[in-house]
């Protein structure tokens, strides 16, 4: 997976929550930021701003024209890593860039380590008038907003046109007997993936709101029917074991669908050209019929670090990149599909045919926001685990139910 998303939950493990030891440093209120918000139109400042190294010359251009609105501000751009942004702030506060890129579900952690700046009042209402719902959810935590969201990503089927139809890849049952989907459940990795099957069959991750660290009901009936398909699907012809290789399989056509994001459409393009299908998620059926499979939404966000000594440039530069316009350039350059509900009513927008899955996977319908607890980082390993070993029949049917308490118990253990 060419994305950081999947990097930067595995690489939390190895952080741990370390740093939240710098919460010391101060919380910042959110009253005090809306105060000095409001204080002054004008802002000045030097700004030091962390963008992936592809998106560089796509955010200079906003830069220059941010700097040309608000002479009395000098921006320095430099190459930094979003999937590091929790790890790369927290070595020293003082010496990170006063705005980067990151994504949201590193908030929870950053925001209780005292890394980020709470947004004001003013922008916190701009931020949920423009932006969709799941985006202002993402940037969201213990009601308070930490975050600008720029763009959404989700997970969308890929398929070869000439061998499967447009009804054939909205049922899963239907795709996998009219083709073949490539796709992965005996390796690591299939927890980002196949996890929010329990979502999808009415469970919740972390309670409602993804906060709750005692609210996975995973052990239910609905999980042990989860884990009934999951082995089924072991015994599907339709259903062929591909991880790494999916893309070329595809090309090959030894499979005919598969389950990626949007940083594959390039390289499906290449793959099977004119050939190449689109769309959301399909249906599954756990034995009570069809529930719709969801995937994890992650949400594209600058953070402002709470140490910055220039909090009023830094907030209106993040607000800037987060903005309407910055998303339709951000979309055309490096097919950011937008959190904005304007942008994402442009026509470039509406007719990608990626961007169009995406938005509408984007919906509580068909995804769930990624949690923001700490304690995500200790749910992937075991997850990875107990759907490959149910794949593989590793674990029995007779076992479901112990697995899933299990799984259940330790995951409402708090990271230490």
């Amino acid at each position: 997976m060419k994305n950081s998303w999947k990097r930067v939950w595995l690489g939390g493990l190895v952080l741990g929550i370390s740093a939240v030891t710098l919460a010391g440093c101060g919380n910042k209120s959110s009253d005090q930021s809306t105060s000095s918000e409001a204080s002054s139109s004008k802002v000045k400042g030097d700004v030091k701003l962390w963008v992936d190294t592809d998106h560089i010359a796509a955010i200079k251009g906003q830069v220059a024209k941010f700097e040309k609105a608000n002479p009395d501000v000098n921006v320095k751009v430099k190459a930094g890593s979003s999937a590091d942004a929790l790890k790369d702030v927290s070595k020293d506060p003082d010496k990170a860039a006063d705005v980067f890129m990151m994504p949201h579900d590193q908030i929870g952690q950053m925001a209780e380590a005292g890394l980020l700046y709470p947004i004001g009042k003013k922008q916190v209402t701009t931020i949920k008038k423009n932006n969709v719902d799941s985006a202002v959810q993402g940037v969201t935590w213990k009601n308070k907003v930490y975050g600008y969201p720029y763009g959404i990503e989700s997970q969308v089927l890929y398929y070869n046109k000439s061998k499967l139809s447009a009804n054939d890849v909205k049922t899963w049952d239907g795709l996998t007997k009219a083709g073949k989907l490539g796709t992965n459940f005996a390796e690591n990795g299939t927890n980002y993936i196949f996890a929010p099957l329990f979502m999808s069959n009415g469970d919740v991750l972390y309670g409602q709101n993804g906060e709750n660290l005692d609210g996975t009901n995973f052990n239910n009936q609905k999980g042990v029917e989860v884990l009934s398909w999951i082995a089924k699907q072991k015994s599907n012809p339709g259903v062929v074991q591909t991880n790494a290789a999916a893309l070329a399989n595809l090309q090959s056509g030894k499979i005919d669908a598969f389950l990626s994001g949007p940083w594959s459409k390039n390289d499906v393009k290449k793959a099977l050209g004119d050939k190449m299908g689109v769309a959301a998620y399909p249906t599954v059926n756990f034995g009570s019929g069809d529930k719709q499979m969801k995937a994890f939404l992650g949400v594209k966000v600058y953070g402002v670090n709470q140490q910055t000594k220039s909090p009023l440039a830094a907030m209106a530069l993040a607000d800037y990149l987060s903005n309407e316009k910055t998303q339709e350039v951000e979309f055309n350059k490096n097919g950011v599909v937008p959190s904005n509900k304007q942008a994402q009513q442009t026509t470039k927008v509406k007719t990608d045919v990626v961007a169009k899955s995406v938005m509408e996977m984007s919906d509580t319908k068909h995804s769930v926001v990624m949690p923001k607890l700490p304690e995500m980082t200790t749910f992937w390993p075991p997850m990875d685990s107990l759907i490959n070993d149910v794949y593989k029949g590793k674990i029995k049917s007779t076992q479901y139910q112990e697995k899933l308490d299990k799984f259940v118990t330790d995951n409402a253990k708090k990271t230490k």
